[in-house]
């Protein structure tokens, strides 16, 4: 396959607009799908970190939709031709909190477009910056980032799988099953197969189940965090995906304490390799 990266990077500096408002109807969504009975759905309550990505969703006509249930490339992403795409990770500020009614809005600038040549294959990166402001006022800095791949071929190398910490103080089992993806899909608008069509995603893409999202896991392991740290306020949170999750087996969200500002977090596979770092500064 030719990619042709100057022309995917002529994208660049492409920026989009979208506004929107705190409605509490997806918190209280979103809380029952994480199983907790606390949703800040009062006047002024303030949003735990990253459920900002119930808001700003992707709203496409039927069809502009492509084969994968993403939008059709070649809009505000440059239109790579590879058939894998995933959230391979993003880092996040956290400068002031979003709160239930305010008006809010998100500028997103396409960052950078490369290429790299892979074990299977080119890869192909694609950073987006966010900036979020609430009333007016900056509240989130969050940089997206975004891999393309192709589809795996017969006796492509395996990479060695990474063993997961085994020092955690807190732990939490997550059963992923179709009922959590499809709730999890709908509340952020997300039409991507690979996370609820059984057939597509192993018959297409040749995975071996649903995938579950990266910024579901990465919402667990904040949620494991306010669990084991009530009251606590995050300031920045990183993430990166090392290995992909499916329903068809249980998973783990771990996590420690690392000093006064640091939590560890990471999610481990059911033979226990690592599938999600993270950082939470406090």
């Amino acid at each position: 396959m030719t990619i042709d990266i100057e022309h995917l990077r002529t994208w660049i500096d492409q920026t989009t607009v979208i506004e929107d408002v705190v409605t509490p109807a997806p918190l209280r969504a979103l809380t029952a799908t994480l199983d907790r009975d606390d949703p800040p759905t009062a006047p002024a309550d303030a949003l735990p970190p990253c459920w900002h990505w119930l808001y700003f969703l992707p709203i496409h006509r039927q069809s502009e939709i492509g084969p994968d249930g993403h939008p059709k490339r070649g809009g505000f992403l440059p239109p790579v031709p590879l058939p894998r795409r995933m959230w391979a990770g993003s880092q996040l500020q956290f400068l002031a909190p979003l709160r239930v009614g305010q008006a809010i809005s998100r500028t997103s600038r396409i960052a950078d477009v490369r290429m790299k040549e892979g074990r299977t294959g080119p890869l192909v990166f694609v950073n987006v910056d966010h900036e979020i402001r609430a009333d007016g006022e900056l509240a989130i800095v969050e940089r997206h980032d975004i891999v393309y791949r192709d589809n795996p071929k017969p006796g492509d190398p395996v990479p060695a799988p990474q063993p997961a910490p085994n020092d955690a103080a807190w732990t939490r089992d997550i059963v992923p099953d179709d009922v959590l993806l499809f709730r999890y899909s709908a509340l952020t608008f997300n039409g991507h197969r690979i996370h609820y069509d059984r057939k597509y995603v192993t018959e297409v893409e040749s995975y071996p189940g649903l995938i579950v999202h990266g910024p579901l896991i990465a919402t667990l392991l904040l949620d494991l965090l306010r669990h084991n740290l009530p009251g606590a306020a995050v300031k920045a949170f990183s993430f990166r995906a090392v290995k992909p999750l499916f329903d068809i087996a249980p998973f783990t969200v771990c996590g420690r304490q690392e000093g006064a500002e640091t939590v560890k977090l990471w999610a481990r596979t059911p033979d226990g390799h690592l599938a999600m770092e993270a950082t939470a500064n406090l």
